[in-house]
């Protein structure tokens, strides 16, 4: 995926995003990072086609995307099977009668027979452990199962790439936890990971690469995520932390070494 001098604009006073290049090679996993507002969201929008740069050019597969593109039905199947799109509010995503509706509804509108379709969905309910949770309707979902669920209607596409923006908003730390092995282990299979955060704790284990915004809808830096944390000028300019947060290493065992921040009141 190339993004070559991409800005956007809601109106011409409410710029978002301001000359953005960057590239999503195969199999990566980039964290974006930026405080509320900086344009996070609106990127992975322009990413998953639901909208287009104002100025700029996306190319993703090969292939500009625009919105003539994306009229195209062979050119829009054929991009909306390769990536998923999971969104920061599961609510917005999920609209079906019950949990394996939802997770069938991609499959079905990629015109699989039944069958396929059968074992898809079956194959992502067993991955994800939602046999208890099938029939149930969404409204009667807790916020991590709802969440299970959202990432269940997405993988059963099979895509090639993830976009997930905020993923552990209002997740339980169990509910956490489960999310970040997941990714982990999507990756580990050939996914690639595209995550919007502002949860500094989780970026070393979702990211080779993380995307700084500022803002001012710009990308101020791009590193190892071991780089961008320890630079805490960098996290202070960006507003992602404040100048009572200090980072440290818990060594007690490397195969485990974990930062933290910690905020002393």
């Amino acid at each position: 995926m190339e993004l070559r001098d991409v800005s956007f604009e809601y109106l011409p006073s409410e710029i978002v995003l301001k000359e953005i290049n960057l590239d999503v090679y195969s199999g990566e996993k980039v964290v974006i990072l930026g405080a509320n507002g900086s344009g996070k969201s609106s990127l992975l929008k322009i990413l998953n086609g639901l909208i287009f740069p104002s100025k700029g050019e996306y190319n993703a597969f090969g292939q500009v995307v625009t919105e003539e593109t994306l009229n195209d039905e062979q050119f829009a199947q054929a991009f909306r099977q390769r990536i998923g799109f999971i969104f920061q509010n599961s609510d917005a995503q999920l609209f079906s009668t019950n949990v394996w509706e939802e997770i069938a509804f991609g499959p079905l509108q990629m015109k699989l027979s039944f069958k396929e379709v059968e074992d898809r969905v079956n194959g992502v309910i067993r991955m994800l452990e939602l046999e208890s949770l099938k029939d149930r309707p969404p409204y009667r979902l807790s916020g991590g199962e709802k969440k299970k669920v959202a990432i269940a209607s997405v993988l059963s596409i099979n895509p090639k790439v993830l976009i997930l923006d905020e993923p552990t908003n209002g997740l339980d730390p169990r509910s956490q936890r489960w999310l970040i092995n997941l990714l982990v282990k999507l990756n580990s299979a050939g996914k690639t990971l595209i995550t919007c955060t502002h949860n500094l704790d989780i970026v070393e284990e979702i990211a080779d690469r993380v995307i700084v915004f500022n803002e001012d809808h710009k990308i101020v830096a791009s590193g190892s995520p071991k780089d961008i944390l320890s630079n805490k000028e960098l996290l202070l300019s960006v507003n992602l932390i404040d100048e009572h947060y200090h980072r440290h290493v818990h060594s007690i065992d490397k195969s485990m070494q974990h930062d933290h921040y910690h905020c002393h009141e």
